[in-house]
Protein backbone atom coordinates (compact mmCIF):
# COMPACT_ATOMS: atom_id res chain seq x y z
CA UNK A 1 0.00 0.00 0.00
CA UNK A 2 1.82 3.06 -1.32
CA UNK A 3 1.19 6.39 1.15
CA UNK A 4 -0.71 8.98 -0.99
CA UNK A 5 -1.33 12.55 0.12
CA UNK A 6 -3.97 14.56 -1.14
CA UNK A 7 -3.22 18.22 -0.40
CA UNK A 8 -6.94 19.82 -0.36
CA UNK A 9 -10.44 18.72 0.77
CA UNK A 10 -12.30 20.45 -2.17
CA UNK A 11 -14.40 19.11 -5.23
CA UNK A 12 -11.55 18.29 -6.30
CA UNK A 13 -9.00 16.56 -3.57
CA UNK A 14 -11.72 14.64 -2.81
CA UNK A 15 -13.04 12.72 -5.90
CA UNK A 16 -9.27 12.11 -5.96
CA UNK A 17 -9.38 10.87 -2.77
CA UNK A 18 -12.00 8.81 -3.25
CA UNK A 19 -10.85 7.16 -6.43
CA UNK A 20 -7.33 6.20 -5.02
CA UNK A 21 -8.93 4.71 -1.91
CA UNK A 22 -11.68 2.92 -4.05
CA UNK A 23 -8.42 1.37 -6.13
CA UNK A 24 -7.36 -0.61 -3.44
CA UNK A 25 -3.46 -0.04 -3.73
CA UNK A 26 -2.75 2.99 -1.82
CA UNK A 27 -3.39 4.22 1.72
CA UNK A 28 -4.68 7.83 1.13
CA UNK A 29 -4.80 10.90 3.50
CA UNK A 30 -6.40 14.27 3.02
CA UNK A 31 -4.82 17.34 4.36
CA UNK A 32 -6.63 20.63 4.46
CA UNK A 33 -6.75 23.85 6.94
CA UNK A 34 -10.70 23.05 7.05
CA UNK A 35 -11.97 20.65 9.29
CA UNK A 36 -15.87 21.15 8.17
CA UNK A 37 -14.45 19.96 4.36
CA UNK A 38 -12.52 17.06 6.07
CA UNK A 39 -15.49 15.82 7.80
CA UNK A 40 -17.60 14.70 4.24
CA UNK A 41 -15.18 12.44 2.58
CA UNK A 42 -14.89 8.79 2.02
CA UNK A 43 -14.59 7.15 5.39
CA UNK A 44 -11.54 4.76 3.91
CA UNK A 45 -9.42 8.22 3.97
CA UNK A 46 -7.43 9.61 6.53
CA UNK A 47 -7.59 12.95 7.40
CA UNK A 48 -5.30 16.00 8.91
CA UNK A 49 -6.24 19.27 9.65
CA UNK A 50 -3.80 21.73 9.65
CA UNK A 51 -2.63 25.18 7.73
CA UNK A 52 -1.42 24.11 4.26
CA UNK A 53 -0.03 27.54 3.48
CA UNK A 54 2.40 26.99 5.92
CA UNK A 55 5.71 24.76 4.80
CA UNK A 56 6.58 24.00 8.64
CA UNK A 57 3.16 22.43 9.22
CA UNK A 58 3.19 20.65 6.03
CA UNK A 59 6.42 19.70 5.16
CA UNK A 60 6.76 16.79 8.43
CA UNK A 61 2.62 15.29 7.31
CA UNK A 62 4.28 14.58 4.00
CA UNK A 63 7.64 12.33 5.27
CA UNK A 64 7.34 8.85 4.08
CA UNK A 65 4.65 9.75 1.51
CA UNK A 66 5.03 8.12 -2.16
CA UNK A 67 3.69 10.66 -4.15
CA UNK A 68 1.86 13.80 -2.95
CA UNK A 69 -1.44 15.34 -5.34
CA UNK A 70 -1.58 19.05 -4.44
CA UNK A 71 -5.51 20.29 -5.27
CA UNK A 72 -5.05 22.81 -3.44
CA UNK A 73 -6.03 26.43 -4.61
CA UNK A 74 -3.45 27.44 -7.69
CA UNK A 75 -1.80 30.30 -4.98
CA UNK A 76 -0.38 27.21 -2.83
CA UNK A 77 1.06 25.56 -5.34
CA UNK A 78 4.87 26.70 -4.92
CA UNK A 79 4.34 26.00 -1.49
CA UNK A 80 3.25 22.59 -1.33
CA UNK A 81 5.68 22.12 -4.06
CA UNK A 82 8.34 23.03 -2.15
CA UNK A 83 7.38 20.84 0.67
CA UNK A 84 6.81 17.63 -1.25
CA UNK A 85 10.45 18.18 -2.89
CA UNK A 86 12.19 18.68 0.92
CA UNK A 87 9.83 15.83 2.28
CA UNK A 88 11.07 13.32 -0.88
CA UNK A 89 8.02 12.74 -2.16
CA UNK A 90 7.00 12.56 -5.86
CA UNK A 91 4.69 15.72 -6.93
CA UNK A 92 1.48 16.22 -8.72
CA UNK A 93 -0.74 19.18 -9.45
CA UNK A 94 -3.58 20.02 -11.26
CA UNK A 95 -2.94 23.82 -11.61
CA UNK A 96 -3.05 26.00 -14.50
CA UNK A 97 -1.21 28.79 -13.46
CA UNK A 98 1.60 29.53 -15.90
CA UNK A 99 4.18 31.43 -12.85
CA UNK A 100 3.46 28.44 -10.70
CA UNK A 101 4.01 25.51 -13.15
CA UNK A 102 7.65 27.11 -13.98
CA UNK A 103 8.63 27.46 -10.41
CA UNK A 104 7.63 23.79 -10.34
CA UNK A 105 9.39 23.20 -13.62
CA UNK A 106 12.77 24.91 -11.55
CA UNK A 107 12.15 23.06 -8.65
CA UNK A 108 12.22 19.85 -10.93
CA UNK A 109 15.26 20.49 -12.28
CA UNK A 110 17.91 18.71 -9.52
CA UNK A 111 14.96 16.53 -7.38
CA UNK A 112 15.07 13.00 -6.72
CA UNK A 113 11.52 12.40 -7.11
CA UNK A 114 9.00 12.84 -9.99
CA UNK A 115 7.19 16.50 -10.45
CA UNK A 116 4.23 16.33 -12.62
CA UNK A 117 2.39 19.34 -12.83
CA UNK A 118 -0.74 20.31 -14.81
CA UNK A 119 -2.36 17.14 -14.41
CA UNK A 120 -5.75 17.65 -14.93
CA UNK A 121 -8.34 18.21 -17.54
CA UNK A 122 -6.62 21.20 -19.14
CA UNK A 123 -3.60 21.35 -19.05
CA UNK A 124 -3.60 17.80 -18.85
CA UNK A 125 -5.40 15.10 -20.26
CA UNK A 126 -5.86 17.72 -23.22
CA UNK A 127 -2.82 18.03 -23.68
CA UNK A 128 -1.74 14.44 -24.30
CA UNK A 129 -4.46 13.92 -26.37
CA UNK A 130 -3.01 17.08 -28.53
CA UNK A 131 0.57 15.59 -28.65
CA UNK A 132 -1.14 12.02 -29.62
CA UNK A 133 -2.48 14.11 -32.72
CA UNK A 134 0.60 15.84 -33.54
CA UNK A 135 2.61 12.71 -33.81
CA UNK A 136 0.64 11.32 -36.65
CA UNK A 137 1.70 14.45 -38.72
CA UNK A 138 5.75 14.67 -40.58
CA UNK A 139 4.61 18.75 -40.77
CA UNK A 140 2.49 20.74 -38.37
CA UNK A 141 0.40 23.97 -39.51
CA UNK A 142 -1.71 24.41 -36.75
CA UNK A 143 -2.83 22.88 -33.38
CA UNK A 144 -6.14 24.05 -31.54
CA UNK A 145 -6.88 22.65 -28.10
CA UNK A 146 -10.71 23.50 -26.74
CA UNK A 147 -12.35 22.48 -23.51
CA UNK A 148 -15.34 23.53 -21.56
CA UNK A 149 -17.11 22.40 -18.20
CA UNK A 150 -20.97 23.49 -19.12
CA UNK A 151 -23.75 22.93 -17.26
CA UNK A 152 -26.23 20.95 -19.38
CA UNK A 153 -28.95 22.92 -18.55
CA UNK A 154 -28.19 26.61 -18.35
CA UNK A 155 -30.56 28.91 -16.94
CA UNK A 156 -28.97 32.58 -16.73
CA UNK A 157 -27.61 35.25 -18.17
CA UNK A 158 -24.42 33.91 -18.11
CA UNK A 159 -24.80 30.36 -19.42
CA UNK A 160 -23.17 29.08 -17.20
CA UNK A 161 -22.66 27.21 -13.18
CA UNK A 162 -20.53 26.90 -10.91
CA UNK A 163 -18.61 23.50 -11.28
CA UNK A 164 -14.94 23.65 -10.11
CA UNK A 165 -13.12 26.36 -8.48
CA UNK A 166 -14.10 30.15 -8.58
CA UNK A 167 -10.48 30.91 -8.31
CA UNK A 168 -9.30 29.41 -11.43
CA UNK A 169 -11.86 30.08 -13.67
CA UNK A 170 -10.89 33.65 -12.57
CA UNK A 171 -7.84 33.78 -12.90
CA UNK A 172 -7.79 31.80 -16.26
CA UNK A 173 -10.61 34.59 -17.19
CA UNK A 174 -7.40 37.14 -16.03
CA UNK A 175 -4.31 36.20 -16.64
CA UNK A 176 -2.14 36.45 -20.30
CA UNK A 177 -2.12 33.57 -22.23
CA UNK A 178 0.55 31.77 -23.81
CA UNK A 179 0.33 30.93 -27.53
CA UNK A 180 1.91 30.66 -30.94
CA UNK A 181 0.87 32.63 -34.05
CA UNK A 182 2.59 32.37 -36.93
CA UNK A 183 5.30 30.65 -35.91
CA UNK A 184 6.43 33.53 -33.22
CA UNK A 185 5.73 32.49 -28.92
CA UNK A 186 3.20 35.16 -27.78
CA UNK A 187 1.47 36.20 -24.99
CA UNK A 188 -2.54 37.03 -25.79
CA UNK A 189 -5.10 38.58 -23.69
CA UNK A 190 -7.79 36.24 -22.14
CA UNK A 191 -11.07 36.67 -23.19
CA UNK A 192 -10.20 37.71 -26.63
CA UNK A 193 -10.09 36.46 -29.72
CA UNK A 194 -13.58 35.02 -29.50
CA UNK A 195 -14.90 32.17 -32.06
CA UNK A 196 -18.39 29.71 -32.37
CA UNK A 197 -18.78 26.55 -33.52
CA UNK A 198 -21.34 24.10 -33.67
CA UNK A 199 -20.98 20.62 -32.42
CA UNK A 200 -24.14 17.75 -32.33
CA UNK A 201 -26.78 20.57 -33.27
CA UNK A 202 -25.49 22.50 -30.09
CA UNK A 203 -23.87 26.27 -30.68
CA UNK A 204 -20.57 27.14 -28.68
CA UNK A 205 -18.08 30.21 -27.94
CA UNK A 206 -14.57 29.48 -27.35
CA UNK A 207 -12.01 32.14 -26.28
CA UNK A 208 -8.53 32.41 -25.08
CA UNK A 209 -8.01 32.08 -21.28
CA UNK A 210 -4.69 31.34 -19.69
CA UNK A 211 -3.11 27.97 -18.92
CA UNK A 212 -4.42 25.54 -20.57
CA UNK A 213 -1.84 24.43 -23.13
CA UNK A 214 1.12 22.98 -20.30
CA UNK A 215 4.24 22.73 -21.47
CA UNK A 216 3.03 22.92 -25.54
CA UNK A 217 4.06 26.01 -26.56
CA UNK A 218 8.03 24.72 -25.40
CA UNK A 219 7.81 21.47 -27.06
CA UNK A 220 6.10 22.94 -30.51
CA UNK A 221 8.00 26.42 -30.54
CA UNK A 222 9.54 26.42 -34.00
CA UNK A 223 7.76 23.36 -35.22
CA UNK A 224 3.80 24.69 -35.31
CA UNK A 225 2.90 27.66 -37.26
CA UNK A 226 -0.10 28.53 -34.81
CA UNK A 227 -0.95 26.80 -31.73
CA UNK A 228 -3.83 28.67 -29.28
CA UNK A 229 -6.02 27.02 -26.11
CA UNK A 230 -9.73 28.30 -25.68
CA UNK A 231 -12.63 27.89 -22.97
CA UNK A 232 -15.47 26.45 -24.31
CA UNK A 233 -18.97 28.22 -23.25
CA UNK A 234 -22.69 29.08 -24.41
CA UNK A 235 -22.88 32.02 -26.71
CA UNK A 236 -22.91 35.07 -24.62
CA UNK A 237 -20.68 34.28 -21.50
CA UNK A 238 -17.62 35.86 -22.67
CA UNK A 239 -18.74 39.35 -23.27
CA UNK A 240 -20.73 39.56 -19.56
CA UNK A 241 -17.60 38.54 -18.65
CA UNK A 242 -15.07 41.22 -20.06
CA UNK A 243 -18.14 43.42 -18.98
CA UNK A 244 -17.28 42.51 -15.23
CA UNK A 245 -14.08 42.28 -15.06
CA UNK A 246 -13.00 45.10 -17.24
CA UNK A 247 -15.88 47.86 -17.49
CA UNK A 248 -16.78 47.03 -13.93
CA UNK A 249 -12.89 46.72 -12.50
CA UNK A 250 -13.33 43.47 -10.85
CA UNK A 251 -10.27 41.87 -12.31
CA UNK A 252 -8.46 44.38 -9.37
CA UNK A 253 -10.87 43.17 -6.78
CA UNK A 254 -11.06 38.95 -7.43
CA UNK A 255 -12.23 38.52 -3.70
CA UNK A 256 -15.06 40.61 -4.60
CA UNK A 257 -16.00 38.91 -7.79
CA UNK A 258 -15.69 35.77 -6.04
CA UNK A 259 -17.98 36.64 -3.29
CA UNK A 260 -20.65 37.37 -6.23
CA UNK A 261 -20.04 34.61 -8.47
CA UNK A 262 -20.92 32.03 -5.40
CA UNK A 263 -23.36 33.52 -3.69
CA UNK A 264 -25.59 34.68 -7.49
CA UNK A 265 -24.17 31.57 -9.44
CA UNK A 266 -26.06 28.31 -8.50
CA UNK A 267 -23.41 25.01 -8.83
CA UNK A 268 -24.55 21.96 -10.41
CA UNK A 269 -23.52 18.29 -10.80
CA UNK A 270 -25.35 17.99 -13.95
CA UNK A 271 -21.99 18.87 -16.35
CA UNK A 272 -20.40 17.61 -19.60
CA UNK A 273 -17.28 18.57 -20.40
CA UNK A 274 -16.60 18.70 -23.79
CA UNK A 275 -12.93 17.76 -25.12
CA UNK A 276 -11.98 19.19 -28.98
CA UNK A 277 -8.47 19.24 -30.58
CA UNK A 278 -7.84 19.83 -33.80
CA UNK A 279 -4.82 19.42 -35.85
CA UNK A 280 -3.21 20.22 -39.44
CA UNK A 281 -0.68 19.61 -41.39
CA UNK A 282 1.21 17.52 -43.88
CA UNK A 283 1.01 13.53 -43.75
CA UNK A 284 2.44 11.83 -46.76
CA UNK A 285 3.23 15.62 -48.41
CA UNK A 286 -0.85 16.39 -48.06
CA UNK A 287 -2.01 18.56 -46.68
CA UNK A 288 -4.92 16.69 -43.86
CA UNK A 289 -6.37 17.53 -40.36
CA UNK A 290 -7.11 15.53 -37.60
CA UNK A 291 -9.40 15.97 -35.04
CA UNK A 292 -10.13 14.54 -31.34
CA UNK A 293 -13.66 15.23 -29.67
CA UNK A 294 -14.86 13.91 -26.47
CA UNK A 295 -17.72 14.48 -24.52
CA UNK A 296 -18.13 13.23 -20.55
CA UNK A 297 -21.30 13.15 -18.43
CA UNK A 298 -21.61 13.64 -14.54
CA UNK A 299 -22.24 9.83 -13.16
CA UNK A 300 -22.08 8.28 -9.72
CA UNK A 301 -18.89 6.82 -8.26
CA UNK A 302 -19.39 4.70 -5.38
CA UNK A 303 -23.03 5.61 -5.14
CA UNK A 304 -22.26 8.87 -5.26
CA UNK A 305 -23.07 12.02 -7.70
CA UNK A 306 -20.28 13.45 -9.24
CA UNK A 307 -19.92 15.88 -12.05
CA UNK A 308 -18.08 15.89 -14.92
CA UNK A 309 -15.18 18.11 -13.99
CA UNK A 310 -14.59 16.69 -10.48
CA UNK A 311 -14.15 12.98 -12.80
CA UNK A 312 -12.54 14.15 -15.84
CA UNK A 313 -9.91 15.86 -13.42
CA UNK A 314 -9.74 13.76 -10.91
CA UNK A 315 -9.36 10.61 -13.20
CA UNK A 316 -6.41 12.07 -15.53
CA UNK A 317 -4.62 12.56 -11.91
CA UNK A 318 -5.28 9.69 -10.74
CA UNK A 319 -4.33 7.65 -13.88
CA UNK A 320 -1.04 9.50 -14.31
CA UNK A 321 -0.42 8.66 -10.26
CA UNK A 322 -0.81 4.79 -11.11
CA UNK A 323 1.75 5.19 -13.89
CA UNK A 324 4.00 6.38 -12.41
CA UNK A 325 3.83 3.75 -9.04
CA UNK A 326 3.36 1.13 -11.77
CA UNK A 327 6.70 2.50 -13.25
CA UNK A 328 5.54 3.22 -16.78
CA UNK A 329 7.17 6.92 -16.19
CA UNK A 330 10.03 8.68 -15.39
CA UNK A 331 10.73 8.53 -11.43
CA UNK A 332 12.75 11.59 -11.52
CA UNK A 333 12.58 15.42 -12.90
CA UNK A 334 10.10 17.12 -14.72
CA UNK A 335 7.34 15.02 -16.74
CA UNK A 336 5.36 16.94 -19.04
CA UNK A 337 2.58 15.87 -20.39
CA UNK A 338 3.56 15.37 -23.75
CA UNK A 339 5.77 12.50 -21.85
CA UNK A 340 2.39 10.51 -21.54
CA UNK A 341 1.38 8.17 -23.91
CA UNK A 342 -2.61 8.55 -24.62
CA UNK A 343 -2.94 5.05 -24.87
CA UNK A 344 -1.98 4.44 -21.75
CA UNK A 345 -4.26 6.84 -19.73
CA UNK A 346 -7.04 5.31 -21.52
CA UNK A 347 -6.01 1.93 -20.78
CA UNK A 348 -5.45 2.64 -17.13
CA UNK A 349 -8.28 2.01 -14.69
CA UNK A 350 -8.82 5.81 -13.44
CA UNK A 351 -8.30 7.10 -17.61
CA UNK A 352 -11.29 5.05 -18.14
CA UNK A 353 -13.22 8.02 -17.80
CA UNK A 354 -12.16 9.03 -20.63
CA UNK A 355 -12.76 5.90 -23.14
CA UNK A 356 -16.44 5.83 -22.16
CA UNK A 357 -15.73 2.26 -20.08
CA UNK A 358 -16.63 2.71 -16.59
CA UNK A 359 -17.19 -0.60 -15.64
CA UNK A 360 -13.34 -1.62 -14.98
CA UNK A 361 -13.23 0.90 -12.53
CA UNK A 362 -12.75 -0.36 -9.06
CA UNK A 363 -13.73 2.87 -7.36
CA UNK A 364 -17.44 2.53 -8.87
CA UNK A 365 -17.87 -0.39 -6.75
CA UNK A 366 -20.56 0.67 -4.01
CA UNK A 367 -18.79 -0.42 -0.27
Amino acid sequence: MRKIVVIGAGKIGSTVAGLLAGGGDYEVKVVDRSAEALKGLDPRVLTAELAIDDPTALTPALKGAFAVVNAAPYQLTTVVARAAKTAGAHYLDLTEDVAASRVVRDLAKDAKTAFIPQCGLAPGFITIAAWDLCKHFEELHDVRLRVGALPRYPSNALNYNLTWSTDGVINEYCEPCEAIVEGKLREVPALEECEEFALDGVTYEAFNTSGGLGTLCQTLAGKVRNLNYRTIRYPGHAAIMKALLNDLGLRNRRPLLKDILENAVPATLQDVVIVFVTVSGLKDGRLMQETYVNKIYAQAVGGEMKSAIQITTAGAACAVLDLLATGALPQTGFIRQEDIALSLVLGNRFGRFYAGDTQQLPALAAE
